[in-house]
């Protein structure tokens, strides 16, 4: 069949090679005979016949080879026409479609300009798979980056994942590789079909994609993020307002798919709606502020609890649709609870459908294994040299924050960003360019994520869990710092666990476990953690743990729990814990929650509630706890019995509250304290109570201060401090 085509071009097409298919497909003006033509082409496998219509007129396409390539030249036109094209396939079916060749450029040479340089902080509303109209044509723009490959084609459930079908255009020398497909919309199925410079065909799920195909199918879902009705405004606004570190922040870590599960029904998960009602009545009742998520990016292997992502702009399908999580948040919101989500810049696994040589070579990661492998976890590192990596992961932090109205993000890994001879031996790791250990690029790069968190969405909290001395984690970068808002306090839990995990017999012997965390507490704006990590890989859970007998184990528990809810710093909490689950977390099994609702577990449950609500009703107890004068010492040697007194200060110098720990299962009766001042001093909370399971023994609801000097203080009171309990004490004045 006669054709204006050269050979090269047909094959180009037929055998999907064209790094610009917009060359030869589409509408094309040209000369025949003498004059203007308007030459239409298109590729059409499944096509026995292809008529272009443009309005009253129509022009049978020809078959130019036998693939399904078919050309028309229409000598009445000069100029480029809208047009349609209407086929006809073996079967009979027709159709009619808008030519995706026939559509301009979407991307703006400021969109291009801006990716490139690492600088379009939303690459998310650009990059990806967009429902837009275009023209009066409704329909799907598809955008992706692979500066190294052949060629790109979007393939999917609309054109049997054919990749010659729709092949992207090129712009330019950004490589980024875009094509707008009309009729494509939410819900329709997708990956990128890559050709490598090695000429190796590959496929790809998208990595700015909204929503993914539920595990372990790996393909990438169009999907309107946009259309949600959000409600929660007002917890907007007034976030914006406050000042989260002078507030209480008690949170409740969440693994969605093992926080409780359906037997009845395969023992499948909760869905993110049924965990917006179920989760927030149990978070209400107990009085935490936030619920913290283990990470619900897109992930395909359970184990690994979410922190090897795939999709870094995708909420799990495991639980719902992209619209199900923006309820669960607008839930939580519209009841008082923030939410925060555990973010993963650190590393990402090695499946070949995800960012893993992307497009054939080293693109998000480091080419060198001694920067672009983590062998701890057998994951790949991000290359933070390059813009449009950086420019990936900090469009995903705020991606989170922006359309998904989180109150934080809390970062994963953080230590193993920071340095590059983390978990590598001697001759594993390159020095940086003054010959450091420090990874300069990661710095730089937090520094900035923190930054733009906070500029973008006053009010929210950036977490670091980060478990070195770094300098300065939770300091503004203007002052050096990383700019995060928190940081996880691991040496107060590594010290205080190894403490509280010992025979009260032989902790005088290890005082300075308990009391050495105030001497670094003000530091940094720590997190008081026992969180997931304590309990799996063998190291139990919480209650087993603790030495002695079942009452003993649960006195300590409760003890432990009120030191760390009355020392300096927020506070997090991993599920299970609150009642005394037995068993280690598993993320492949619910909770045990029907050992919640009696006995020791059940007055545990009530006591973590308790200690909550007292939490939050004291502003001693967190209005200063990144403030030195917001903590003193009345007593920290008492190391031959195994007790510690303490305050708590709010910023008003007459709010204050009295701590006593006895962390042995001796009472000690008439136990004098120090006090600031005469006051009658009312026990807000004992550990021992018997609604917690405790033995009762206390100080009768209080004392009147006499004035007997102890403890370099005017005054004082004769306490009976409990077995292996903690009692707080408040004045309260004429």
């Amino acid at each position: 069949m006669e054709t204006t085509l050269s050979t090269t071009d047909i094959d180009r097409i037929i055998y999907a090679t064209h790094h610009d298919p917009f060359q030869v497909l589409g509408a094309h003006v040209l000369e025949v005979g003498g004059g203007p033509a308007v030459a239409i082409r298109a590729f059409l496998p499944t096509a026995s016949e292809v008529v272009v219509l443009a309005g009253k007129d129509s022009y049978p396409m020809s078959r130019i080879h036998d693939d399904g390539l078919f050309e028309v030249v229409c000598t009445d036109r000069d100029e480029i026409f809208a047009y349609q094209l209407q086929a006809t396939d073996y079967q009979g079916h027709a159709w009619t479609t808008r030519d995706p060749y026939s559509f301009w450029p979407v991307l703006t040479d400021l969109d291009l300009h801006l990716l490139g340089q690492g600088d379009d902080h939303k690459s998310y509303e650009k990059l990806g798979a967009h429902v837009r109209e275009i023209g009066g044509v409704v329909g799907t723009l598809f955008a992706v980056w692979a500066p190294n490959a052949q060629r790109v084609s979007v393939i999917g459930s609309f054109n049997a994942w054919d990749g010659r079908r729709h092949q992207m255009r090129v712009r330019g020398g950004t490589g980024i590789w875009e094509l707008f497909l009309p009729d494509v919309g939410p819900g329709d199925l997708y990956k990128y079909e890559l050709r490598t410079r090695e000429g190796a065909i590959i496929e790809k799920s998208d990595p700015h994609a909204y929503a993914a195909e539920y595990r372990p199918r790996t393909a990438s879902v169009v999907y309107d993020i946009d259309s949600y009705a959000w409600d929660d405004s007002t917890w907007i606004e007034q976030r914006a307002l406050g000042n989260r570190l002078e507030e209480p922040i008690s949170i409740y870590e969440v693994h969605l798919g093992s926080w409780k599960r359906v037997p009845e029904e395969g023992d499948r998960f909760l869905t993110y709606r049924e965990l917006a009602h179920d989760l927030v009545a149990y978070v209400k009742e107990m009085g935490y502020t936030h619920i913290e998520l283990l990470p619900i990016a897109e992930h395909p292997l359970d184990a690994s609890w979410g922190y090897q992502v795939i999709g870094y702009f995708a909420p799990t399908s495991r639980f719902g649709s992209p619209d199900d999580f923006m309820y669960f948040v607008d839930y939580c919101h519209q009841n008082g609870i923030g939410v925060l989500l555990d973010w993963v810049p650190a590393h990402f696994p090695r499946d070949l459908h995800g960012l893993i040589r992307f497009d054939g070579t080293a693109l998000y990661e480091y080419e060198d294994p001694r920067k672009g492998e983590h062998k701890d976890w057998g994951t790949l590192i991000f290359n933070l040299a390059r813009n449009e990596v950086r420019n990936f992961l900090l469009a995903s932090g705020l991606f989170w924050l922006d359309k998904y109205h989180l109150d934080g993000l809390r970062v994963d890994a953080v230590a193993s960003m920071l340095y590059l001879d983390y978990s590598r031996e001697a001759g594993e790791w390159e020095p940086n360019v003054y010959g450091g250990n420090e990874n300069l690029e990661a710095i730089a790069f937090l520094r900035r994520f923190n930054e733009l968190c906070h500029q973008y969405h006053p009010g929210i909290l950036t977490i670091a869990e980060e478990s070195t001395a770094f300098a300065g984690v939770s300091r503004p970068t203007y002052l050096g710092g990383l700019g995060f808002s928190l940081k996880w306090n691991m040496g107060w839990m590594n010290d205080s666990l190894r403490y509280i995990s010992k025979e009260p017999i032989h902790r005088k012997h290890h005082h300075n476990s308990l009391t050495f965390g105030l001497i670094y507490a003000f530091t940094e704006n720590f997190v008081q953690v026992i969180s997931h990590d304590e309990v799996v890989h063998g190291k139990g859970s919480m209650i087993s743990k603790m030495p002695g007998d079942e009452w003993q184990q649960f006195a300590n528990l409760r003890l432990y729990y009120g030191f760390m809810w009355t020392h300096p710093g927020k506070k997090l909490l991993f599920m299970g814990q609150d009642f005394g689950q037995r068993s280690e977390w598993s993320e492949a099994a619910s909770l045990d929650w029907h050992v919640s609702e009696g006995g020791f577990h059940s007055g545990l449950r009530r006591y973590v509630g308790d200690l909550n609500r007292l939490y939050r009703v004291s502003p001693a107890l967190y209005e200063r706890d990144f403030d030195s004068e917001g903590f003193e010492w009345i007593d920290l040697n008492d190391w031959s019995e195994s007790v510690i007194t303490y305050l708590r200060r709010a910023a008003d110098p007459d709010d204050y509250l009295v701590v006593a720990c006895n962390f042995t299962p001796v009472p000690r009766m008439g136990y004098r304290v120090g006090v600031p001042e005469e006051a009658f001093y009312r026990e807000v909370l004992n550990s021992d109570a018997t609604p917690y399971g405790g033995s009762g023994m206390g100080n009768q609801g209080g004392f009147q201060s006499e004035a007997i000097p102890w403890h370099g203080r005017p005054c004082s009171l004769n306490l009976t401090l409990p077995p292996l309990a903690i009692v707080a004490f408040a004045p309260e004045r004429e």
